[in-house]
């Protein structure tokens, strides 16, 4: 604590002790940067990092402070490994002789179960039932391991599955925004294992996302080194005009960041045109920031805040609380005061029009009316019509057909707004008598439970029902690539036809083989346009200016004649929804339906694990730790793993979706006795490294330039091609350390831990790239991995390097290394931006670095 800051305040009775940081901060310091203001006077760091804090002048600086976070947030397929290596450093500490109850989070916890469930059933009444029955099936092993650690964990809780996205969720009822504890009031910071985390940004609360091994560590009490960034703001004036969404603004958004450069920096909303969005705007704005780059997308608290929270049923004390706070702390929004940043960008929000954005990145946007024309440049094959029968409806689909058009992804179904017009374009469909082409797969999976009590009372579902569009369940779904199969008339057609079709979907992430892998290309819209583009069936149409369809008299209709007027949207908003809504549907968040709570969960401070398990193994990172570190050294005539090129994502090296047969990890799963129909996602199984590490580089998209021509994960070893898994083998049986080079924006994507833990376990030592996307760099740094950067205006084509040559890495200590490959030599930037990294990579990570300093005395 910092007493000479403390100060007091009295909200409806109540007092409060506050770090007085309206006082301290300098005029015009940006809101975000007020709050790791406060956390550091409030946890007592070193004087100089508040101090470098305070001589904040608008640039970002070298010096690395340590947050600490108010609590975590963490989702099933990312929590289930993070809880698995807390419970594998309790058998370490109990192997060492200590307490293995030591091990327990020190701050709040929460997990909420989302991304387990998958659209295989869809288009009929009961999708919802069959697949919630489905998810339970193939995870009551994991379900159980959670009911597990919220008995043996203190501090920790999980919201069940069925209840919603976890993004959602946080948005619509856990956000504290200002918490009360201790009597204590201070700013809610929300770090999580999921990217997505910045959408609580929209709320007022600076938060983002973390790796999964970050995040047990914070849980143990270790701070989070981050260095001061730059705060880039975002000037925004004018309003949405009519026909643009919230969808395509951030879209322009995305667009515009991208190309000015915003990673590993806060981004920070400001000016009159803030006023004219509503939060759920500002959380699709927010949600985005990982496709931006961005560490958050950061709104501050103003009137429209209070509203919200007091729309989604938030008690009043609290939101007295966060007004009040907010007010006398400097964190309230005033738009004729902007804070001081270190770059502005304007934008007016009345030059926003349709758009989408693909084929591969979210980045790639569009405008309705070239759409078309962006998929026509991005095809690479020739026409190849290909007869369909699908119940009896003989069709020719061919290049460009929508085989999957999903209304998903907590990005949108968080907003009001764009749910409500999808389901009046649905509804005007309907009465035109227009339905999606027969081959379209067509999905609805909301974050909430409250979007379908909103539909419902506003008479929109039976319209979205008729349309194909059934509620098949509250979950990530088909945003994470847990899309199930397509059609199996259009599935068979891809094959035979060696079609390029195309997903449309309104989600944040588009990249190559995340929503099915055989779907080609994958476009990002608002949930309206999803319901057009199903009607559609094609990306190779104009929705400008061609009809989507006739109806029974032959007449042609249009988009234009089915898209709701703003005026109807927020007339059936005002209508269709009322705080009691959300109070109901969150009245027992931790409770969960029958199914969850008859789930027969496992006690103990430790876990039993079952050698037999298939999902859970205990990992193996900790296994014959010693009591100290030793040095690492040099990295010593080591060979190249994989040559990649840029913007390789943490899907290429860990991808999410369904597992094949003839996978690696399904050839392995089927030695093991299980059946093709039960090898679920690699999502799923992220708590059996043995699954995970032979998936490891194994998107069926990755395209790696040692191996010409491959698509996969394939490279090449003393001439031959191999697989990644059984080359790394080898190479790991004879002593030969890996490395891997890689271009621009390496690790793009999700927070996903296994993006490092792969590599680290294929005996990757380094990765060498021209840049990195700042969550997987922190995660090779929590696994050992050592991300070493090309110096400006370098990389592998400039330097003449093949990947086939031996390559040794020196004078790692001196924050620029030397690299020798074969006869070159050239120098890299050593990525361990804080003293901090630099301790863990002493470590070889940061779970042996825990274990080492707070239990192994």
């Amino acid at each position: 604590m910092n007493p000479g800051t403390e100060g007091e305040l009295t909200v409806g009775g109540e007092r409060y002790r506050i770090h007085r940081i309206a006082d301290l901060a300098p005029a015009g310091m940006p809101y975000s940067l007020r709050i790791v203001l406060e956390n550091l006077l409030r946890h007592g760091v070193p004087a100089e990092q508040v101090e470098a804090l305070l001589a904040w002048d608008g640039t970002g600086t070298a010096t690395a402070v340590d947050l600490n976070p108010s609590r975590i947030f963490l989702h099933d397929t990312n929590g289930v490994p993070a809880l698995a290596d807390l419970a594998a450093m309790r058998d370490a500490v109990a192997a060492l002789g200590g307490d293995p109850g030591r091990v327990n989070p020190l701050i709040p916890a929460e997990l909420v179960v989302d991304h387990s469930v998958i659209v295989d059933h869809f288009g009929r009444p009961d999708a919802l039932a069959l697949n919630t029955k489905r998810e339970y099936e193939r995870n009551g092993e994991r379900y159980r391991f959670l009911k597990w650690a919220e008995g043996a964990f203190d501090s920790f809780a999980v919201v069940p599955p069925g209840t919603g996205i976890m993004h959602q969720v946080n948005l619509e009822r856990l956000a504290r925004v200002v918490e009360a504890r201790d009597g204590w009031a201070f700013p809610d910071l929300c770090l999580g294992t999921d990217s997505h985390t910045t959408m609580v940004n929209g709320l007022g609360v600076l938060g983002w996302g973390i790796g999964g091994i970050e995040a047990e560590a914070a849980m143990l009490g270790e701070p989070v080194s981050i260095l001061l960034p730059r705060v880039v703001g975002v000037r925004l004036t004018g309003a949405l005009p009519p026909g643009s969404t919230a969808t395509d603004l951030v879209l322009h958004l995305t667009e515009l960041m991208r190309g000015r450069g915003v990673v590993g920096k806060f981004t920070e909303f400001s000016g009159p045109g803030v006023a004219a969005l509503g939060v759920p705007d500002r959380a699709t704005i927010a949600n985005m920031s990982p496709e931006f780059g961005s560490t958050c997308a950061y709104f501050p608290v103003d009137a429209e805040t209070i509203r919200y929270l007091r729309f989604t049923g938030r008690p009043e004390s609290q939101v007295e609380l966060i007004a009040a706070y907010a007010k006398a702390q400097g964190l309230w929004h005033d738009p004729e005061r902007p804070p001081q940043y270190a770059e502005t960008l304007d934008l007016d929000l009345g030059t926003v029009v349709p758009s989408l954005a693909g084929p591969r990145r979210p980045q790639d946007r569009v405008r309705l009316d070239r759409a078309r024309s962006r998929f026509r440049e991005a095809l690479d094959r020739p026409s190849r019509p290909t007869l369909v029968n699908i119940d009896g409806d003989i069709s020719s689909i061919d290049n460009g057909a929508v085989a999957i058009a999903a209304i998903t992804s907590c990005t949108n179904t968080s907003n009001p707004a764009v749910m409500v017009a999808a389901g009046l374009l649905a509804r005007n469909a309907d009465r035109r008598g227009l339905r999606p082409k027969p081959w379209v797969k067509t999905s609805l999976s909301p974050g909430s439970r409250v979007v379908v009590d909103y539909l419902a009372k506003a008479g929109l579902t039976p319209h979205l029902d008729a349309l194909g569009f059934h509620l098949t369940g509250f979950g990530c779904m088909t945003c994470i690539g847990a899309s199930g199969g397509l059609i199996p008339a259009a599935s068979q057609a891809v094959r035979e036809g060696d079609l390029s079709v195309a997903a449309v979907l309104s989600g944040n992430r588009n990249f190559e083989g995340r929503i099915n892998p055989e779907v080609r290309m994958n476009f990002l819209a608002s949930p309206p346009l999803v319901v057009a583009y199903a009607l559609a069936g094609t990306m190779d149409a104009d929705l400008a200016t061609e009809p989507l369809g006739t109806d029974p008299e032959g007449a042609p209709v249009f988009l234009a004649d089915l898209w709701p007027s703003p005026e109807e949207v927020n007339a059936v908003i005002a209508e269709a929804i009322d705080p009691g809504m959300f109070a109901e549907a969150y009245a027992d968040v931790f409770g969960g339906d029958e199914r969850w709570r008859s789930l027969d969960a496992p006690e103990g401070a430790v876990f039993a694990w079952d050698a037999a398990s298939d999902y859970l193994r205990r990992p193996p990172y900790l296994d014959g730790l010693a009591a100290e570190p030793e040095p690492l050294g040099d990295i010593v005539n080591a060979r190249v793993l994989l040559r990649l090129g840029d913007t390789v994502t943490t899907d290429h090296m860990s991808p999410p979706g369904a597992i094949g047969a003839d996978t690696v990890a399904g050839r392995y799963l089927h030695d093991r006795g299980v059946p093709e129909r039960a090898f679920n996602t690699y999502a799923s199984r992220r708590g059996n490294h043995e699954v995970m590490v032979r998936g490891a580089f194994a998107n069926v998209r990755l395209r790696n330039r040692l191996a010409p021509g491959t698509e996969g994960g394939w490279t090449v070893r003393d001439g031959a091609e191999a697989t990644v898994f059984d080359a790394a083998a080898a190479y790991r049986e004879a002593g030969v350390p890996l490395i891997v080079l890689a271009g621009k924006e390496y690790g793009t994507g999700s927070s996903r831990d296994w993006a490092a833990k792969g590599p680290a376990l294929l005996g990757v030592r380094a990765v060498i790239a021209e840049s990195f996307e700042r969550i997987h760099r922190s995660n090779l740094v929590g696994m050992g991995v050592l991300p070493l950067q090309f110096l400006p205006g370098e990389n592998a084509e400039t330097l003449g390097l093949t990947g086939f040559e031996a390559y040794t890495v020196t004078g790692v200590e001196d924050g620029t290394a030397t690299v020798r490959a074969d006869d070159r030599e050239f120098q890299v930037t050593v990525r361990l931006d804080t003293p901090r990294e630099v301790a863990y990579h002493r470590h070889g990570g940061i779970m042996p670095y825990v274990l080492r300093t707070r239990f192994s005395r």
